[in-house]
């Protein structure tokens, strides 16, 4: 249980950093043909348009396992703690009126659950 936990944060740590990935795509060229042939069927802006729609699709489904959540508590601890890293473990244990190891259980908790949501081979 304690490498999925870990797998799950890792993930979730990953996915502003996806964000800001796609944000880097969005530029994306119409493919264009030069006349020459090539080994390859793809030339960079079509890779660049396949890359795009698949971090576009892993945002997605991120998004969608976050917005599944109605805990209030664990919304704060994926968003704000995790992924967003706002607040220091101490900050987060005085925002939710918790022990650290309450925080613990909690932080653990909500991984699991999102990743209940989160359908990836990833976990």
């Amino acid at each position: 249980m304690r490498q999925d936990v870990k797998k799950i944060c890792n993930l979730l740590k990953r996915y502003a950093k996806l964000k800001c990935d796609l944000t880097a795509f969005n530029q994306v060229s119409s493919p264009s043909f030069d006349g020459m042939s090539s080994h390859s069927s793809r030339n960079g802006a079509e890779s660049r348009l396949i890359s795009h729609v698949d971090l576009s699709y892993q945002l997605k489904e991120v998004e969608d396992a976050l917005n599944a959540i109605d805990d209030p508590q664990y919304q704060f601890i994926l968003y704000n703690y995790i992924i967003e890293k706002q607040f220091s473990r101490n900050e987060a244990c005085e925002r939710l009126a918790v022990s650290v190891s309450k925080f613990n259980y909690l932080k653990n908790r909500a991984l699991l659950i999102f990743s209940k949501y989160y359908q990836c081979d990833m976990l």
